[in-house]
């Protein structure tokens, strides 16, 4: 694979830059420093060392997103290699996370192991989540359904909320911004006695600027700011009755109010309408009662009930709700084969409910898996082997399974190989939508064929070093989807009915995709310099039509650095986004420089000051929406225990 075929327009000394910073980590000296590598769940569904982990794992700590400039989930996610991001406006508005170029419904996003997002829609509202409730952040690139079955096709992305321990600790944070922005959390984490809490609340908000550029090509320009207001609250109670065992609560909400330019027709003329003021009103909960015990040496259970409430209410004078239930059971042993291997052997139930204002009833299935997952080292040789099988009440049965070798083949450096295979489900629109949606029993009545899941093939190959304080990584990968489902405009396709439901197409299994790219990260320390980078190369395009997939761009770059004066600490970060399509246009590239500094003025409190966009690059995330524009921030944390 030649990368620079996927970046033709990417000016060369911008390319060099950021290669430059990646092949450093490469070339860096190895210092003497001793550095421990992560533990990672979300690879086998266990806590296992990252360099025994044969998939694709990045691990997003407190530390990076504290000092991160990201101004909210998606936009700290966008940052990594592998992924980008899609938003209709600034923050608040809708997102959607490209994880090598499968879209949002091909991504699993998890809080605490519990499956969230919307079933009508078929993927998750990452503009409800926000960076202040977060402790660390998981996210595997590659196949994921053996693990965590239906939509895990580009990858997986969890959420980890923090868990309290020892002392009593109190976080705050407080900061304003451009565009009459604000953000304030504060929190209290600690145990004592067999207990171990962590809570906090947030609160943050912005009146933006019009989400839409005036012209665009629907007419829904209105010229007030669409800003957001979004609420958050966090809550997570243990108890170790003995050594090794423990029973856990957590609850997890937030309250979403955002502004958005649309256009409504209403009666008698049904002329376009776009002065209301169109909202998001989104309310999301994430609720779970956890068992986790050693029962003895070569058996860890681990039991979790959980319930997801995702209700959205959305329009201007007239309101639409989607509302999505989801309740979830999952027992999952550890078992130890010997001192090197481990079965894991897994039992879920999931329900899923969903009621939307256009649907004639509320609609809802359920699926049964199991899961195995195989790790074993052998030497300096990793296997990791999954199997997984779904059977669900509205699409049937499907079986995923995914291999995965590594080994060192020198000093600190592995190279790995991993196939799997993947599903994504359709969503409640795609099955039940009136004038759309077409399940088996609208098929049976009335022809036409009724959505089924998606299906693909993913294979990759990777390098990782890592020594001291240096590390770099090299993935190639290839994904190919079938049966992807999409809008089907030729309506003799669509099922035949006597009101002529499908006069304007219909959903239908319709395409081929193929997804393929390289990756290259590479981070190190230069004495009080600490630097990072990331190239993306991804070719995702229609395997039908040899087009390239909408707001996809064919290469990302990233680069980052941070210099310690001690009590101060200055940085700075470059992301270059290449051009993308975009329906019958092209958005133009572009670069963002953001700026940041943090003075430390006592262990426990901290000074901290960004600027966002500093040079007002004009970005188009997608057709006719903008970005905020530059942005000042300046802020105070406090943490009773240290910064």
């Amino acid at each position: 694979m030649n990368p620079s075929r996927f970046a033709p327009c990417a000016p060369l000394a911008v390319r060099s830059l950021f290669a430059s910073a990646v092949i450093a980590a490469f070339a860096a000296p190895a210092w003497s420093q001793t550095v421990l590598g992560p533990i990672v769940v979300t690879g086998s569904r266990e806590p296992q060392p990252l360099d025994r982990v044969t998939a694709d794992v990045l691990v997003i700590d407190a530390e990076r997103i504290r000092n991160s400039t990201a101004d909210s989930v998606e936009d700290l996610l966008r940052r990594e290699a592998g992924v980008q991001v899609s938003r209709t406006g600034g923050p608040g508005q809708s997102a959607s996370v490209f994880i090598r170029g499968a879209g949002s419904s091909n991504t699993v996003v998890l809080i605490d192991g519990v499956r969230i997002g919307s079933a009508t829609l078929g993927q998750v509202e990452f503009e409800s989540l926000s960076l202040s409730q977060i402790d660390r952040i998981e996210v595997l690139r590659g196949p994921g359904s053996s693990l965590y079955g239906a939509d895990a096709v580009g990858g997986v992305v969890q959420i980890f909320t923090r868990r309290g321990e020892g002392a009593p600790r109190v976080t705050a944070h407080a900061a304003v911004g451009g565009k009459h922005s604000y953000e304030a959390q504060a929190g209290v984490s600690g145990g004592a006695g067999g207990f171990d809490y962590a809570a906090s609340l947030g609160r943050e908000g912005s009146r933006g600027v019009s989400a839409l550029k005036p012209n665009d090509q629907f007419g829904n320009y209105n010229p007030d700011d669409d800003g957001y207001k979004r609420d958050t609250a966090q809550f997570k109670l243990g108890f170790s009755p003995m050594a090794e065992h423990r029973v856990g609560l957590s609850v997890v909400a937030s309250r979403l109010n955002s502004q958005y330019d649309a256009s409504e027709f209403v009666a008698p003329l049904f002329n376009a309408d776009n002065t209301p003021d169109f909202r998001n009103k989104l309310n999301t909960e994430v609720i779970a009662l956890d068992y986790r015990g050693v029962i003895s040496p070569a058996w860890t259970t681990t039991a979790q009930a959980s319930h997801n409430n995702d209700d959205l209410k959305s329009g201007g004078t007239v309101m639409d709700r989607f509302r999505t239930q989801r309740d979830q059971f999952t027992w999952q042993n550890a078992l130890k084969l010997g001192a090197d291997q481990q079965l894991v052997v897994a039992l879920e139930h999931l329900n899923e409910k969903a009621h939307s204002d256009s649907f004639i009833n509320d609609v809802s299935r359920s699926n049964n898996a199991a899961v195995l997952v195989y790790t074993g080292s052998f030497g300096a040789q990793v296997l990791q082997a999954d199997l997984r099988y779904d059977r669900n009440s509205v699409y049937g049965s499907n079986t995923t399974g995914r291999l995965g070798w590594s080994m060192e083949i020198a000093r600190n450096l592995r190279v790995r190989a991993l196939a799997g295979t993947t599903f994504r489900a359709p969503s409640f629109n795609e099955l039940y939508f009136p004038g759309y949606g077409v399940d088996e029993t609208i098929a049976a009545a009335y022809g036409g064929k009724p959505v089924t899941p998606e299906k693909g093939r993913s294979f990759e190959l990777g390098l990782n070093w890592r020594e001291g304080v240096s590390e770099a990584s090299a993935t190639i990968y290839n994904n190919r989807v079938r049966d992807m489902i999409g809008y089907e405009v030729d309506n003799t396709l669509c099922p035949v009915t006597p009101t002529h439901d499908y006069d304007f197409g219909c959903a239908r299994n319709i395409g081929h995709v193929r997804l393929q790219g390289a990756t290259l990260t590479g981070s190190t320390r230069f004495g009080a310099l600490r630097v990072a980078g990331t190239v993306d190369f991804l070719d995702a395009k229609d395997a039908d039509t040899d087009k390239r997939l909408t707001r996809r761009a064919a290469h990302q770059e990233n680069l980052s650095g941070d210099y310690d004066l001690g009590a101060w600490t200055l940085g700075a970060a470059v992301l270059r986004v290449g051009a993308r399509p975009d329906g019958s246009v092209q958005l133009a590239a572009y670069t963002t420089l953001d700026l940041r500094a943090r003075w430390r003025f006592t262990p426990q409190w901290q000074l901290e000051a960004k600027l966002l966009n500093a040079t007002n690059r004009d970005i188009e995330p997608a057709r006719d929406y903008q970005s905020i524009g530059r942005q000042a921030w300046i802020g105070l944390r406090y943490d009773g225990r240290g910064l």
